[in-house]
């Protein structure tokens, strides 16, 4: 091994567990794994180690992966002046997976949780199409059904919550990392709503006593393919089954509700704040949303690379322009942020050529991230009088996407849960533009708005018409879409 990989200082077997995760992804052994990592190795929060779990048959396989090499994970920081890597030891357990969930239930109820984490993707909290709690979903019927024996990550929480209730144990914390507006929020809504189901009492009681910490979390960390793995072993030596690459860049940012004490994690560079949502809306609308910008482009141009769109003079300067014009201007103040400078930032995150990251990644689950990154931005816009003729082309090339072949002919394999439903309606959308629009759970009434319904409509004729590079030229130079 590379005597310039960084290990673990601190005794792991001095470690006790006090956070339980759902959803061990590479984005939490990235981020939050890795703030525990940086407290541990300063000697502080020892009872804070981490307890790995999940609810899919993909967490059993990361179990697995990790098990096989005592829970140790290599962290790659690829910053283009040099890589560098280190070996995090903050998980001293990975509970084992099963349909009833009764291995997850009981590392919760345990006395020692005092925190319950989740990172199950910003589509994972069972929502409806306005964004509330959707009861009548299959797993949450199910669920309902057999509280004893919950399929899903959310009905293990209540079941847990349960069991240290009757046990006379305080409550956990639940906190989201999931990138969320208000995710605090929006897992308390999901577990509350679930619990309404099947016991209305206990739901008042969860309501009334469990912590749900907003957060904004942040770092662009890539897929583990192949080349990552080659690449940490050629490198650095080490022969890892689950390395996690990633940017630099670290954020977090979470409200200061935690009941049942917390990790110092101020420490080691956590901001706590009662501003958690101005942080929050900087982030989703300027980064996921610059991502949604760059991506749709890029896809049907065959560009692999974020940093190759960001090469591409087009695909730069139409971020730049719709950020500037369209999204920065209705960014509410952040503090000790300037906004101008975290877009500066931005661009240089996605212009890193080590990450990796790929425009199909970026390009995914449209349908429930076009709702939360871009069509609050169009919202804004319309309020404020402005038709954001720039995010109409936007929602025009995702929709030119979906229809599932880029400018080369070259198929678009399957990129969205509901790729089927958006594929038939993209191409219904070729003749009639207001097919797409009418996707309420998407655009809700913004897809109803005149202005914004003529400009897409002008933007995606022309994308079928003339191509993405000539709307794009058009559109940076300020003329009509239409050639």
């Amino acid at each position: 091994m590379n005597p310039q990989v960084s290990r673990p200082s601190y005794g792991r077997d001095g470690l006790s567990p006090g956070i339980v995760h759902i959803g061990v992804g590479n984005f939490h052994r990235a981020h939050q794994a890795v703030y525990l990592d940086r407290l541990f190795e300063k000697g502080l929060g020892h009872d804070w180690a981490l307890v790995g779990a999940g609810v899919r048959s993909a967490d059993g396989a990361m179990r697995e992966r990790l098990l096989g090499q005592d829970l140790l994970t290599t962290v790659v920081e690829l910053a283009p002046e040099g890589h560098r890597a280190r070996i995090t030891g903050s998980m001293i357990d990975f509970v084992p997976i099963a349909p009833d969930n009764g291995p997850l239930i009981a590392a919760m109820a345990a006395e020692t949780t005092r925190i319950v984490s989740l990172t199950v993707t910003e589509g994972g909290y069972y929502l409806d199409q306005h964004g509330h709690f959707d009861g009548s979903h299959p797993d949450m019927v199910k669920d309902a059904a057999n509280p004893d024996a919950p399929a899903s990550a959310f009905g293990a929480i209540l079941k847990a919550l349960k069991i240290r209730r009757a046990a006379g144990l305080p409550p956990f914390t639940v906190m989201s990392c999931d990138n969320l507006p208000g995710n605090g929020h929006v897992a308390q809504n999901t577990i509350v709503g679930l619990a309404k189901l099947f016991d209305t009492a206990f739901a008042e009681w969860v309501a009334e006593t469990v912590a749900f910490p907003n957060g904004m979390v942040d770092r662009i960390t890539p897929a583990t393919g192949n080349r990552e793995i080659a690449l940490v072993a050629e490198e650095f030596g080490v022969d890892d089954a689950a390395p996690v690459l990633c940017e630099p860049f670290i954020q977090w940012v979470l409200e200061d509700n935690f009941p049942q004490g917390r990790p110092p994690l101020e420490e080691v560079g956590v901001t706590f704040t009662d501003q958690v949502h101005a942080f929050e809306m900087m982030k989703i609308r300027i980064l996921n949303g610059g991502h949604a910008v760059i991506a749709y482009p890029s896809g049907l141009l065959g560009i692999t690379y974020a940093h190759e769109a960001m090469q591409d003079e087009q695909v730069a300067a139409f971020l730049h322009k719709v950020e500037v014009e369209e999204i920065v201007p209705h960014v509410p103040p952040v503090p000790d942020t300037s906004i101008p400078d975290y877009l500066t930032l931005i661009e240089t995150r996605f212009a890193n050529p080590d990450i990796g990251d790929t425009i199909r990644r970026l390009c995914l689950d449209g349908s429930n991230r076009q709702p939360k990154f871009i069509v609050p931005s169009v919202r804004d816009n319309l309020a404020n009088g402005h038709v954001p003729k720039g995010l109409a082309l936007l929602s025009a090339l995702w929709c030119r996407y979906c229809a599932g072949v880029d400018e080369s002919g070259a198929e678009i394999a399957p990129n969205d849960p509901d790729w089927a439903q958006l594929t038939g309606r993209a191409m219904a959308a070729k003749d009639d533009p207001a097919q797409w629009l009418a996707m309420r759970e998407v655009y809700g009434a913004a897809g109803e708005d005149a202005g914004f319904a003529a400009a897409f409509a002008e933007a995606l004729t022309a994308l079928w018409a003339d191509g993405t590079r000539a709307v794009l030229a058009r559109y940076l130079s300020d003329k009509p879409l239409k050639g």
